[in-house]
């Protein structure tokens, strides 16, 4: 297997994998014409049976590997046209010019590609008039990674937010819900920062003294984190590319055996209550966050009975491991 990158970090040989890097280069120009004649180049070099892409820019490349006679898969992490229009610098005219236009060409290459791997279903859905040869395969956790039941005895009366932070992924509520607290409870965050303005803007909120800002974590750190949390919260906002998400840090949450306070988005909160496994909340409300966060922090036996049910349902159903068996029997098709 042969990964194709551009991150500047060099060639490498990881797992059986060969790293290829072509390079970084600076500037977004840059990056969708030189950068994507390199990757071709590579990708051509390396003589694969199969070939799937991960980005949208490389859809050009997709097409060129097709004419040469290759059997070619796309990978689409997220939908595209919807999410160009929730882009606010586009403007609305923009944005919808955009995202008819990349909507058709991407329609256009994925209908003459081998097939479309999705992130989630509602993407496959999308995917599927277009291509019959159309999967989704979730980014569900390892469950190897979680291994060892929670001791709550370790417990301290800290919540945790995992992965990048940003106003869109609801860092000012939640720093807001902080100071509305009526228990001890802490938030810990792991994670950058993506608008560093935004980090000066909420180290002025009054909730800021309940933060533990740990920033970028290992593996490692994070499971340390997700050890001594009661909580793990996924209060995302309710803009068009999330609705439909299933985010990774939710059933991470759930299979280091903790509950989650997640956006009572209808999917999200199909998941949630049906496993019985955390609280969905409104994630614009800093109060319903507070609200949220004390519960389980004041009745920590309702906290380890939800995150054992989320435990159970990674086990039985969230995992990678029937993730990668769909996969394996998709690329066996193609």
């Amino acid at each position: 297997m042969t990964l194709v990158v551009a991150d500047g970090a060099g060639p490498a040989q990881r797992d059986g994998v060969r790293i290829v890097d072509v390079g970084r280069l600076p500037g977004r120009v840059n990056r969708m014409l030189r950068t994507t004649r390199r990757v071709f180049e590579a990708a051509v070099a390396a003589d694969a049976e199969v070939y799937q892409l991960h980005d949208p820019e490389l859809i050009p490349v997709g097409l060129s590997l097709k004419r040469m006679g290759r059997k070619v898969i796309f990978d689409s992490h997220e939908d595209v046209p919807t999410q160009l229009l929730a882009k606010p610098y586009l403007g609305k005219a923009s944005a919808q010019l955009l995202s008819h236009s990349f909507g058709a060409y991407e329609r256009f290459a994925c209908r003459r590609f081998d097939g479309v791997i999705a992130a989630t279903p509602t993407i496959r859905n999308k995917f599927a008039p277009i291509n019959a040869r159309s999967i989704d395969i979730n980014n569900y956790p390892v469950v190897s990674e979680f291994e060892g039941e929670p001791d709550w005895s370790e417990k301290g009366n800290e919540v945790c937010y995992v992965g990048s932070i940003s106003a869109i992924r609801g860092i000012r509520e939640l720093v807001r819900a902080c100071a509305l607290l009526r228990s001890d409870a802490r938030l810990a965050l792991a994670g950058q920062f993506a608008e560093p303005a935004l980090e000066s803007e909420v180290r002025g909120y009054e909730g800021w003294e309940r933060i533990l800002r740990h920033g970028y974590l290992d593996r490692a750190g994070v499971s340390g984190v997700m050890r001594r949390a009661i909580a793990g919260l996924v209060t995302l906002h309710p803009v068009a590319n999330y609705l439909d998400a299933l985010p990774v840090k939710m059933f991470e949450y759930m299979a280091a055996g903790i509950p989650v306070i997640a956006s009572r988005f209808p999917l999200w909160r199909n998941i949630v209550e049906r496993h019985g496994c955390g609280v969905c909340v409104d994630p614009g409300n800093p109060a319903a966050i507070a609200a949220a966060i004390d519960h389980l922090v004041l009745h920590p036996a309702l906290a380890a009975r939800m995150g054992d049910n989320g435990r159970r349902a990674v086990e039985q159903h969230y995992n990678w491991m029937r993730e990668s068996k769909k996969l394996i029997s998709f690329y066996e098709s193609v």
